[in-house]
């Protein structure tokens, strides 16, 4: 495993390569002939494989409220174009496919959003929540992860953390995407919404689930760099269990890898995060 170290890269260089990396992902939605999930649907399946909820409102460290209250502006946006789509069978449904460019024409505003491991502001900001959201329920299902990127900083320290460090999906329109392929024989349907409190999701199915899953870390480690910081490790299994409730399968799902923002013994406090 090599290791992690900040790289400084100067706004030109950063600027040319989100152009570069962008390009590179129309011209692949254009040519990789996948069958991408499009249609949406108001009826709702009749299955919840799985249902999660994550709070709109969090109190972070040196983070203003105001980019909170517009981070739930950016989800509802997009929420209105996700939710209800269906995943029929070999079909793939892409985050970033499905939600669009995220542009103050469309109704977007700054909130937060994690820049090289500080926090800065940007529109359509707050968006990881829901690709974090999307990726923990899958897990949760039988359909396939088959894009997904770890985040590379760990901002906040573990205070109140309710899943395993690492088991959400970092987002930047549109070359960081999510995406999902349905590899079984029924629909699977994607609802999302935004209450008064919550961001809430449900993978829905024609077929009622035949397993139930529990995600874990199995492993959890923090070294010192030779360049002065930390980097926190661990790795994520899951286990699949049957109707009866046996265990018939356990299996890693990913390990991550990313450079710690505090100190490793900082007392907790008020901070917190979205995955």
């Amino acid at each position: 495993m090599s290791s992690l170290k900040p790289i400084p890269r100067s706004s030109l260089r950063i600027y040319a390569g989100k152009k570069y990396y962008r390009a590179r992902r129309y011209i692949r939605w254009f040519l990789d002939r996948k069958s991408y999930a499009t249609q949406r649907q108001q009826e709702l399946l009749p299955h919840v494989i799985f249902t999660h909820q994550t709070p709109l409102l969090r109190e972070l460290k040196d983070v203003d409220m105001w980019l909170q209250h517009n981070k739930v502006t950016n989800l509802k946006l997009a929420v209105n174009q996700i939710h209800g789509l269906m995943l029929e069978p070999q079909q793939t449904f892409s985050y970033w496919r499905t939600i669009g460019s995220t542009t103050r024409r469309k109704g977007y505003v700054d909130a937060m959003i994690l820049f090289y491991g500080q926090v800065r502001t940007g529109v359509g900001g707050g968006l990881c929540q829901l690709s974090n959201l999307i990726y923990w329920m899958t897990l949760h299902s039988p359909l396939t992860v088959t894009e997904r990127y770890r985040h590379s900083y760990d901002v906040f320290p573990d205070s109140r953390r309710s899943q395993p460090f690492g088991s959400g999906a970092t987002c930047a329109y549109n070359y960081l995407d999510l995406q999902i392929k349905n590899e079984t024989s029924y629909r699977y349907q994607l609802v999302v919404y935004v209450t008064d409190t919550h961001l809430v999701g449900e993978w829905r199915s024609s077929q009622q689930p035949l397993h139930t899953y529990e995600i874990y870390e199995k492993e959890h480690w923090i070294t010192s760099e030779y360049w002065g910081g930390h980097v926190r490790h661990n790795i994520i299994h899951r286990k699949t269990y049957n109707r009866d409730g046996e265990c018939i399968r356990d299996e890693p799902i990913t390990e991550n890898h990313a450079i710690m923002m505090y100190e490793p013994l900082l007392p907790a406090g008020n901070e917190g995060n979205e995955e």
